[in-house]
């Protein structure tokens, strides 16, 4: 009945199933998920060059101590462990924030749309995780470069 209703026209009607409408759906969604994974990316790329030009700076301001320590014999494994310490808390306590600030705009969110709020243990692992990590990442060269300074060139910093 629709070839004759448009003259054999095969190109006059469009037959779409549901099949087809959850496939696009499906593929959009993928798409847009690595678009947020890019973002997300790029703004944890940022976030890590921040705690690093913090931990750069520290190390700067903080020359004489370190040369101190050094000269009464600290090793130089235990400078560096300090200093990514520090990292570490940096990046965790920056990503314990973003969750907190988060988790108050998804409730919030939830509340005005009516819909249920939930929360899963993973989800808070998973960003803590993620923090630690780029804490670790970043943190190592300015941990490194403290642990490396010469004692004798730092005490002279006074």
């Amino acid at each position: 009945m629709l070839k004759e209703a448009f003259n054999y026209n095969e190109d006059g009607y469009v037959i779409t199933n549901m099949q087809d409408i959850l496939d696009t759906i499906s593929q959009m969604t993928n798409t847009l998920s690595l678009m947020l994974a890019g973002i997300a990316s790029i703004s944890l790329i940022v976030g890590g060059i921040g705690i690093m030009n913090m931990m750069l700076v520290s190390v700067t301001e903080r020359t004489t101590e370190i040369g101190l320590r050094k000269a009464l014999g600290a090793k130089p494994q235990r400078i560096q462990q300090q200093f990514l310490m520090e990292a570490i808390f940096l990046s965790c306590f920056g990503g314990i924030m973003g969750l907190l600030i988060g988790v108050a705009i998804a409730y919030g969110v939830c509340i005005l749309i009516g819909t249920v709020f939930s929360l899963s243990a993973g989800t808070v692992a998973l960003a803590l995780g993620f923090s630690a990590s780029i804490g670790i990442v970043f943190g190592f060269a300015p941990a490194r470069k403290a642990s490396q300074l010469n004692p004798i060139e730092a005490l002279r910093s006074i």
